[in-house]
Parts: C-alpha cells; sequence; structure tokens
C-alpha cells in the first residue's frame, strides 16, 4: 500500500483500540504459545489490524474474525519520538496503545509481527510527527536515539519473532539519496543492539515492489526503464538482512490480475537465497477511480503470490481481510474535523479486502483458505 492509505486507517485502529486502555491495561498479556507458527517451516498468513467500521466493536469483531483466517497481525505504528528519546523506560499512550494491540492479538490466538516507521505516509518526505525544533534526517542524534529506543522497547516488550525497521524504505531512498548512508548506519547499530538483546529475532525493512521495479516512473528514477529493479537498494542492507520483505499492490500498475507477468514476483528468488515475505498487498475487487478491479481480478493475484514465490514465504499478509465501510470512515473522519477528501484517498484501497464490508466472503477467502490449510 502506498503511505498515504496506510496511515489513514492505521490511525483509526490505534484510536479505536487507545480507548480498551481503561479496561484492559492491568492485564497481562497472554503468553506465545509453544508451539509457534513461525517455529513450524509454514507459511504464515496474516492482517493488519484495520477494522471495516470506526467503531471499537468492529475492531473487536476483527481480531476474532483474523483468527479464522490468519496467524497473527501486523502491527505497525510511527515512532512517538519525545516518548522515547530519553530511554526505554516511562509510560505513554503508544505504549499503552501497543500493549492494548498485542493483547488483543493473543487473547484470540493470534501472533504478531511488528514494523517501526519514522516516516509521514501522507507525505513520504518529511518524517512523522517530529518535534519542529528537531532537524529532519537520520543523521540527527536526537532521531537515531529515539528510533533506537523505541525498537529496542518492542523487543524488550514483545519478544517479537519478526521485526521491521522501516516501511517502503526504497520510497524515501529515492527522494534523499543523501540521508541513505546515515539511515543504512542506524539500521545496522539497532540491528546489533537487538541480536545482542535477542538473537532469535529476524530483522528486516520492507521495499515498496511496484516503485523498486520503477512501475510508475517518478523524477528521482532518472531514465531508469520499466521492470529495472533497484537491487541495490535491497541489498545496501546486506549482511543484515534476515529476510527479503516487499509490499505489492499491482492494480495501481496492471489492469487485470492475469496482466501480472509470470516472472512478476519470482526475481527475488533468484536474487536471494534468504527467505522472504510480503509485508502488506492486495488487489482491488472493483474500480476505483482510474484503477481496474473484480473478484476475479483478485483471486489472479493471490495465485500469483503463491505460484511464483510458493514455500520460500515465511509470511504473507493480505492488508485487510474486510473492506472497509466509507459511510462509517466519513462520519468519523469529519468528527476527527480530517480533510474531506481523505475520504477519496481512502477509497483507493477500500476493497483490497477478502471480505465485503459487511463480512460477507469473496471467491479469494476460498483460495487464501485453501493455501493456508494446504500449506
Amino acid at each position: 500500500m502506498n503511505g498515504e492509505m496506510r496511515r489513514l486507517f492505521l490511525a483509526f485502529s490505534i484510536l479505536l483500540l487507545a480507548s480498551l486502555a481503561c479496561n484492559s491495561s492491568g492485564q497481562d498479556i497472554p503468553p506465545t504459545p509453544e508451539n509457534s507458527i513461525f517455529d513450524s517451516g509454514k507459511t504464515a498468513y496474516g492482517f493488519f489490524p484495520s477494522p471495516p467500521e470506526a467503531t471499537l466493536e468492529s475492531i473487536l469483531q476483527l481480531f476474532k474474525d483474523i483468527s479464522a483466517h490468519g496467524d497473527f497481525v501486523l502491527i505497525q505504528q510511527n515512532t512517538a519520538w519525545e516518548d522515547f528519546v530519553s530511554g526505554t523506560d516511562g509510560e505513554s499512550q503508544t505504549r499503552t496503545d501497543l500493549i492494548n494491540q498485542v493483547k488483543l492479538a493473543r487473547q484470540n490466538n493470534l501472533e504478531y509481527i511488528f514494523v517501526i516507521d519514522a516516516l509521514n505516509g501522507l507525505n513520504r518526505r518529511e518524517f512523522a510527527g517530529l518535534p519542529a525544533s528537531w532537524e529532519a534526517n537520520f543523521g540527527n542524534p536526537d532521531i537515531r536515539l529515539a528510533y533506537r529506543n523505541y525498537a529496542l522497547w518492542v523487543v524488550q516488550q514483545f519478544h517479537p519473532r519478526y521485526l521491521g525497521l522501516a516501511s517502503e524504505i526504497n520510497t524515501y531512498m529515492d527522494a534523499y539519496p543523501d540521508d541513505v548512508q546515515n539511515f543504512i548506519s542506524l539500521y545496522n547499530e539497532i540491528y546489533a543492539l537487538v541480536k545482542a538483546e535477542a538473537p532469535e529475532t529476524q530483522i528486516f525493512v520492507t521495499f515498496q515492489w511496484e516503485d523498486l521495479n520503477n512501475m510508475f516512473p517518478q523524477h528521482e528514477e532518472g531514465n531508469r526503464e520499466r521492470f529495472d529493479t533497484n537491487w541495490e537498494q535491497i541489498e545496501a542492507f546486506e549482511p543484515n538482512l534476515d529476510l527479503w520483505v516487499i509490499s505489492s499492490y499491482p492494480y495501481f500498475v496492471f489492469n487485470f490480475g492475469a496482466e501480472i507477468p509470470e516472472n512478476y514476483f519470482a526475481p527475488l528468488l533468484s536474487r536471494t537465497n534468504k527467505p522472504v515475505a510480503i509485508a502488506e498487498g492486495g488487489f482491488s475487487s472493483q474500480p476505483v477511480g482510474f484503477t481496474q478491479g473484480t473478484p476475479e481480478d483478485q483471486v489472479a493475484y493471490l495465485n500469483a503470490i503463491h505460484d511464483q514465490l510458493g514455500p520460500r514465504l515465511v509470511f504473507w499478509v493480505n492488508t485487510l481481510l474486510n473492506d472497509f465501510n466509507l459511510e462509517s470512515y466519513a462520519e468519523q473522519m469529519k468528527k476527527d474535523g480530517r480533510d474531506p477528501q481523505d475520504i477519496l484517498l481512502l477509497g483507493a484501497f477500500a476493497y483490497i479486502g477478502l471480505r465485503n464490508a459487511d463480512g460477507s466472503s469473496k471467491p479469494a477467502l476460498d483460495v487464501w483458505d485453501e493455501f493456508r490449510k494446504h500449506r
């Protein structure tokens, strides 16, 4: 998903989860299972905890529904810079929000994967929530300290098996080539600290696959042609990538699922011998704006990933289980004083769920469930 929409609907999820704090913060987090899906050698299937409606009831039901069709939730939240710049200890809304999400996951027999993110999804050229006095680059000592402490707190609090240290980082690398080495050095620093404390934690960053392959050219890309893959952006993190992880929303570049080339995802497997994963993605099941989509196209998208990446996938996230009820979100946006144009942006991703907003199944859900059953 592009960062704009992810932040919009994650913001609602986090807002709703925060309201649970008053009645759940005193409870212990249920332990992770003895027989973890992550130890099975099989692909783990998951979703973002993004509810179909902007209500507390909807998100509580969503976690129950995910447990019937998935193994984990992917939890992603921006860094609360001032909360973590002085250390890992303390209390804050960010800490409470994350604890509540993990509690809900474990109460529904779900595991979790974390991705932490510094950037503003509404504008990948700026940091999210950065104090006005802070210089916005990864060379800034305060940014480095807060980001490091945030990552270490997540590790100490939740002991995740998989930890992402950035989302779709190649989009930032394209925009700010002069800051790339600063981020890579910060990544390597955090990697070493996490491995010293929790050597079993598998660490990665995610790369936006369509952008990595220059499928929608941007001026930063120069004279690169479509399918000219920026492998150097991934390999710049080696040898400290434990797995190669991408996001993909190919309905923005292919009108039909059947147009996805037979070797669209497969180059990952020949470029690395490490495990690979899909951290987010989807295909719209109906036309939205300039994009096309049908339920059959959504099935073709799932088949393309399964057929091309197959057993090398350690985890696979279809961003949404249920489509969004845009009327519900529009009402919440109005209450929050958000720009009415935001609902139009959200609509571009409203139909990538494997179920409709009312919970009824699409054909893709049966395909997903069969893949999961026979993994």
